[in-house]
């Protein structure tokens, strides 16, 4: 019976490893070991007590699964700790069927999340079945292509990737910025998996609405202790889309495991969508660590880059569809058309492909005019800061940043800081509060008035009219 036991668990131990990928099951699972079958229940033990949690949070079902597929009458997982003092002193962990639970939410991810009932506990426990975030097995430094507008941060991703354990910990966090689709989720990744994949230490890949789930599940699940621990104690910790982190919880827990990990010399990565300066919803001790390490913008794609990438991806694809050929015309007409991102990029080569393999007509300049036409876009101005406005104010008027950051009330400060001011609501996105508050904690009333003044003037001052215009356009230069 014991080596029937055996088989199965060696069949459900290759069936998790096969569903959460190698980087995944060497971090969480490789040192389960299972105690015995009984009845409708498999008893295993992990070493340490924040295994146990982290696999009762975030893989319970993903196990029972597993062993259903093998043994379907397995109904329960009893997961233990193997020191005998721990595990008589925790309750045991059993997970109910997903047959037994009547809800079921999809996700927006496309994955499911069931509510399963604990046995040693009277609330229901959202149980999910990844760790951290998915990885994408695509997602490498070698399917990345590099041009003038990445090139630190593509550099600065592979130094932190392949550093070995004991190095020196060269950039502490590194935070890289841009706009949407220009590289940052894919350098992320591609960090995650080297890492992973060379062995000697472990990464976690987390979006930061993955952070506040588990911290949210954690703290539901009187497991928060064990989350604390599970990431504090990861290798490097990898983190994506940080602008969306929010609740003062949440962040006041980031802050604490983003210092622990630095000061213990672990290793951070991080990306947002701007700089950290720029993050007004975080907290403030936040936004210092993290521009306290190296800072990297991916800049937009030149011509020459987006040319660089379709070429790349018709060649990926072209393993998967032999026939798949784009002209070399056509490639070039969308490298100089379809300027947004990267994404818009890859949509417009799978709409080329989908048309080829669905009518087996060969792909023309006629065919990619009319079926690319709504991807292509004005150019995009360039992005404009807050800090650049002011730079540029400061210099066209002859006085100092700091002068309009202050309170001084003189004439030929007044008069500045309000043009910054009515740059800064007219070129960027910034809320009314938030500009304020970068100059110099000002209430959101008193930029109000500074556009509203700004703007009268303009229509009625042809002078002031042409040295706006002016400073737009060094700004957008």
């Amino acid at each position: 019976m014991a080596e029937i036991s055996d088989e199965c668990w060696t069949r459900v131990k290759g069936r998790l490893r096969a569903e959460v990928g190698e980087a995944v099951y060497s971090s969480w699972f490789a040192r389960m070991e299972l105690e015995s079958v009984e009845a409708n229940t498999a008893r295993i033990s992990v070493p340490t007590l924040f295994l146990k949690s982290w696999i009762q949070s975030h893989y319970a079902e993903r196990l029972l699964t597993c062993w259903q597929s093998e043994r379907p009458a397995v109904t329960r997982i009893d997961l233990s700790v193997r020191s005998a003092a721990i595990r008589a002193a925790q309750p045991t962990f059993a997970v109910s069927p997903p047959a037994a639970v009547p809800h079921l939410e999809k996700r927006d991810t496309g994955h499911f999340r069931h509510e399963i009932k604990s046995i040693s506990a009277s609330n229901l426990v959202v149980q999910d079945s990844r760790g951290g975030s998915p990885l994408d097995p695509r997602l490498t430094f070698e399917s990345f292509v590099v041009g003038r507008s990445n090139t630190l941060a593509h550099a600065a991703s592979k130094q932190v990737a392949t550093a070995r354990r004991g190095d020196p910990v060269m950039f502490n966090p590194l935070y890289i910025h841009s706009g949407v689709g220009l590289g940052k989720t894919h350098l992320l990744q591609a960090v995650a998996l080297k890492i992973n994949n060379l062995g000697e230490r472990k990464a976690l890949y987390l979006t930061a609405e993955r952070f506040m789930y588990g911290f949210a599940s954690a703290l539901r699940s009187q497991t928060a202790l064990a989350f604390k621990d599970a990431l504090r104690g990861i290798d490097v910790l990898v983190v994506d889309d940080l602008q969306f982190l929010q609740g003062k919880n949440s962040q006041a827990e980031f802050s604490h495991t983003l210092n622990s990990l630095i000061d213990g010399g672990r290793q951070v990565v991080v990306a947002a969508d701007r700089p950290p300066t720029e993050l007004e919803s975080l907290d403030e001790r936040i936004r210092s660590r993290l521009a306290g390490g190296l800072v990297v913008e991916i800049g937009l794609l030149g011509e020459e880059l987006r040319l660089e990438i379709l070429s790349a991806r018709v060649q990926a694809a072209r393993a998967h569809h032999p026939g798949f050929d784009v002209p070399a015309q056509v490639l070039g007409y969308i490298s100089r058309t379809v300027t947004h991102n990267g994404r818009d990029l890859e949509g417009a080569l799978n709409r080329l492909l989908a048309h080829s393999k669905l009518t087996s007509q060969p792909i023309t300049m006629e065919l990619a005019e009319r079926e690319l036409r709504d991807l292509v876009r004005p150019v995009e101005l360039k992005r404009v800061r807050i800090e650049e406005i002011q730079r540029i104010v400061a210099r066209h008027y002859n006085v100092s940043r700091s002068d309009l950051l202050s309170s001084r009330r003189t004439a030929n400060v007044v008069r500045p800081r309000q043009i910054a001011m009515y740059l800064a609501k007219t070129l960027t996105l910034r809320s009314l509060p938030e500009i304020g508050r970068r100059f110099g904690g000002r209430d959101h009333t008193t930029v109000l008035h500074a556009v509203r003044k700004i703007e009268s003037l303009i229509g009625v001052d042809n002078t002031l009219a042409a040295e706006i215009e002016v400073l737009k356009s060094q700004l957008q230069e």
